[in-house]
């Protein structure tokens, strides 16, 4: 117990101080992320979260202070490899098929097959991943992805505490920690971010965690379990995804209309929707809990669902995209369209059509009296 606690503490401090000085070679290197158009964020957050996170793990493990035991495995290892991937995507904007296709694969690898079986380890995989993403797309405003990292590991690491799968909660409880100290600079308004390398090394731990922890029990109770440990992250990419199609707008494009995003809208101080993010997720956090305890029922876990629900339908009626384009700019376009097909029926207009004068009706005296009147007007302003 003891261990775990310096473990924690180690790493709450390392992850702060390594935070704070990767950032400048950030700044340099340009690894940055652009927030509310003139603030530039570094993204050296994540790479402190990472290392911390390994370092203080396997250092513990090694010296025998927090040994991780066999039942971590291959997840620290597929982890890290996840987030190198998403440090490439942040340094040369790796398209994101690329970072689906390595976090299916990292998920595939992690997943305990004999404990699940086939089917239900197929749903685990595509659930990995989805979580590992949608983390990622948490990291769209200042303290989100950092405080539902921190209350989501501290509610797996419960889960995996009372399994007797000390390793894992070991392994959480440093992850916990390591967001901590990284928030201390990523608080609004923050001074790093996570970037890809930081979200999806988070959301891919914390996910397939829990999917070790709850792997041997019952499905359904198992998927409720889950999805209440992640409600928070499943509701604003369920959010973001039903708005980009109604809107008609492309899935991976980016845009200000996620959950903090309508919040802000709403009236909130940036602080504000970090506070009742976090407040929601420890919502779903105890009740995913208190189920897999056994100390609630499985129904509790509706209530989660109700309440993401509701929350998603209410937030799709913020309006986020702004007006939409008047009709003579689309008409503008269309003919623009139609002079390049055929310029002589939609070319420029001549030049007595511009002045509004009829031909033959001394538009030559009009021509030379208004070229006269503008190279006099330009002879008075260049002196």
């Amino acid at each position: 117990m003891l261990y775990g606690i310096a473990a924690a503490t180690t790493a709450l401090l390392l992850s702060a101080v390594l935070a704070g000085l990767l950032r400048v070679p950030a700044l340099r290197l340009g690894l940055v992320e652009r927030r509310q158009r003139q603030r530039r964020v570094p993204l050296s957050g994540g790479l402190a979260v990472v290392l911390t996170t390994c370092l203080v793990a396997i250092a513990g493990d090694r010296w025998g202070y927090a040994p991780l035991g066999d039942g971590v495995g291959a997840l620290l290892p597929a982890a890290g490899a996840l987030a190198g991937l998403g440090l490439i995507a942040d340094v040369w904007r790796l398209k994101a098929r690329f970072l689906v296709l390595g976090t299916a694969v990292a998920a595939a690898v992690v997943v305990p097959y004999g404990d699940t079986g086939p089917w239900a380890g197929a749903l685990a995989v595509a659930w990995i991943t989805f979580v590992a993403l949608a983390f990622r797309s948490l990291d769209h405003a200042d303290g989100v992805a950092g405080t539902v990292g921190v209350v989501t590991a501290f509610g797996a690491a419960a889960c995996a505490a009372l399994e007797v799968l000390d390793g894992v909660a070991v392994l959480l409880s440093v992850l916990a920690a390591a967001l901590t100290g990284f928030l201390m600079h990523n608080w609004p308004p923050a001074r790093v971010a996570l970037g890809a390398c930081g979200s999806l090394f988070a959301g891919f731990l914390l996910a397939a965690a829990a999917v070790t922890v709850r792997a041997g029990g019952g499905a359904g109770e198992g998927a409720g379990v889950l999805f209440a440990l992640t409600a928070v992250a499943a509701a604003d990419a369920v959010l973001v995804a039903v708005a980009r199609r109604l809107a008609g707008r492309p899935l991976l494009r980016g845009g200000p209309d996620h959950l903090a995003h309508r919040l802000r809208r709403l009236g909130l101080t940036p602080q504000g929707a970090v506070v009742l993010l976090g407040a929601a997720a420890f919502a779903g956090v105890v009740v995913g809990t208190l189920v897999h305890t056994g100390w609630a029922g499985p129904r509790a876990v509706w209530w989660v669902a109700g309440g993401a629900l509701a929350v998603v339908l209410g937030l799709l009626r913020v309006p986020v995209y702004g007006p939409p384009r008047a009709r003579g700019s689309a008409y503008d376009a269309s003919r623009a369209r139609a002079a390049r097909r055929d310029p002589r029926m939609y070319g420029p207009r001549r030049q007595s059509e511009s002045l509004g004068v009829r031909p033959g009706s001394g538009d030559r005296r009009v021509g030379r009296d208004e070229s006269a009147q503008v190279n006099g007007f330009l002879r008075v302003r260049n002196g």
